[in-house]
């Protein structure tokens, strides 16, 4: 709540200017909020019994159904409003293209555009008194609608008032992007505001976790030297321990290495004859060449005696191959 209220300071913090149709071109140098008169929208007001705006939403191209140019893309705002005891839903119908190609005209470049808001989020400021826009059109409000109208009809001693900051409506505005644009976002201004807050959330989340590892794992070292200190051997075993864990697997490895080439080494006897011997870390292999089958069965025979865990197997009558993996 209270990084929203700070947008909206932001939001409402900058300059208003009222665009319309006769407004001279301008050239910006810094972020501003727009306000269009009803030129660029067409508003319709209507007593329904819809409690959520997105609902409203919904059903707002039917309602301007035969009342929009055909040639454009409309897009819809709808908001709540009261008068007189009763709620109204006022829909608001504009199309992004046209006006983002008309403020370009004005050179009102879209990059300086911050917030676009409609005459009809203002209506009680226009109420107070009529708005001029140029020498020939006013801004005034008929059956509770921002309407342009003839400045005769007024009447020469009409009384006018100057468009003023504090119009900023506390409504949200919205958001459109140039139509010649090269690229487009995936993403609106809000949308990307609220990721960027979850990211600077989860940045803080991060270090916070971070801060409070690096914390415990002190205080654990702390702890251990503490109980090194106390007791002397414990630190020894715990290096023993470690230098064990590291060289056991060497260790079985090589074992396992020694113990297959003196397995081989003990069938060879007169008669047999090593002709290829292979040792790596994943396998161990031999080739005997055996004179008759009677000792090529002999050399099985003494094989299955040492290999009681069937490490090895044997292949072959006279030529016989040795393989194990290690």
């Amino acid at each position: 709540m209270e990084r929203q209220n700070i947008l909206n300071f932001m939001t409402n913090n900058r300059e208003l200017i009222l665009v319309h149709a006769n407004m001279h071109k301008m050239t910006l140098k810094k972020p501003i909020n727009v306000m269009l008169t009803p030129q660029f929208y067409t508003v319709k007001k209507e007593a329904l019994p819809i409690q959520y705006a997105y609902q409203a939403k919904k059903i707002a191209p039917s309602l301007f159904d035969g009342l929009l140019e055909d040639d454009s893309v409309h897009e819809y705002m709808v908001f709540k409003e009261k008068r007189e005891d009763e709620d109204y839903w006022v829909f608001i119908a504009y199309a992004s293209e046209k006006i983002a190609a008309f403020l370009e005209e004005k050179g009102i470049e879209s990059k300086y555009v911050n917030k676009i808001y409609f005459a009809q989020q203002a209506v009680h400021d226009f109420e107070q008194a009529p708005l001029a826009l140029g020498e020939n059109e006013v801004l005034l409000v008929k059956d509770d609608t921002v309407v342009v109208a003839p400045r005769v009809v007024l009447g020469a001693e009409a009384s006018l008032q100057e468009f003023k900051q504090t119009f900023t409506p506390k409504t949200s505005g919205i958001s459109i992007k140039n139509s010649s644009s090269s690229a487009s976002s995936f993403i609106t201004q809000t949308q990307a505001l609220s990721l960027a807050a979850i990211f600077m959330l989860f940045a803080g989340i991060f270090i916070v976790e971070g801060l409070r590892y690096k914390n415990d794992s002190n205080g654990n070292t702390k702890e251990m030297n503490a109980l090194y200190e106390a007791h002397p051997g414990l630190q020894a075993s715990y290096q023993r321990e470690a230098i064990l864990n590291k060289y056991s697997t060497i260790d079985q490895l090589e074992r396992k290495k020694r113990d297959s080439i003196n397995t081989a080494a003990k069938m060879i006897f007169k008669g047999v004859t090593l002709t290829q011997i292979y040792v790596d870390k994943q396998k161990f292999y031999a080739q005997f060449s055996c004179s008759t089958v009677a000792i090529s069965k002999r050399v099985k025979t003494l094989l299955e005696k040492r290999d009681k865990n069937h490490f090895f197997t044997i292949k072959g009558e006279k030529n016989l191959t040795l393989e194990g993996a290690l």
